[in-house]
């Protein structure tokens, strides 16, 4: 009764970004995109020749309907009265996405020394322990298991090899 947040309601996680921001950002780089389809497009001919339209006039037209587009989104986002001012994303939800973001781009940087195969057990089994919390030696088969049908399927099945890593790691199965 002292105005306390009891144990059962969530106590509320700090907003890092609204909607509207995030909109009117994503409008900023759309409109950019944009124009630099219509400067492309018109570099290359965007005008109606004898023989048709210009090997730009489409691009052309879909840049400018792009930037079109953006602008008024970002009206919408920035000057608009009825422009979504709720959380787009707050602290905990974005420390969820950087717990998968973050060893992504470990397991491509390590696709580049160690390849496909291994780089993905690697990934797969800690994943299984970090966020899955399942038993390290269970996390490990999985990933053997999982990588090695995969290596099967592309390497022998289908005849299609995959990036190996700089290292090598598996050059002595002979592939």
């Amino acid at each position: 009764m002292n105005g306390a947040p009891e144990a059962s309601e969530p106590t509320p996680s700090r907003v890092l970004a609204k909607n509207c921001t995030v909109d009117a950002v994503v409008a900023a780089v759309l409109f950019c995109l944009g124009a630099v389809v219509v400067v492309q497009a018109h570099a290359l001919g965007a005008g109606w020749t004898s023989d048709g339209p210009g090997s730009g006039y489409f691009p052309f037209y879909i840049g400018l309907i792009l930037c079109i587009a953006s602008a008024g989104v970002f009206y919408q986002a920035v000057v608009s009265k009825k422009r979504n001012t709720g959380a787009f994303v707050d602290r905990e939800q974005f420390v969820r996405v950087l717990s998968v973001f973050l060893p992504a781009i470990f397991y491509v940087f390590c696709v580049v020394f160690v390849g496909l195969y291994v780089a993905s057990a690697i990934y797969i089994a800690v994943f299984m322990v970090v966020l899955g919390k399942y038993p390290p030696w269970k996390s490990a088969v999985v990933g053997v298991v999982v990588s090695a049908f995969f290596f099967a399927m592309f390497e022998i099945w289908f005849k299609v090899p995959l990036y190996k890593g700089t290292l090598n790691p598996l050059a002595f199965l002979g592939y």
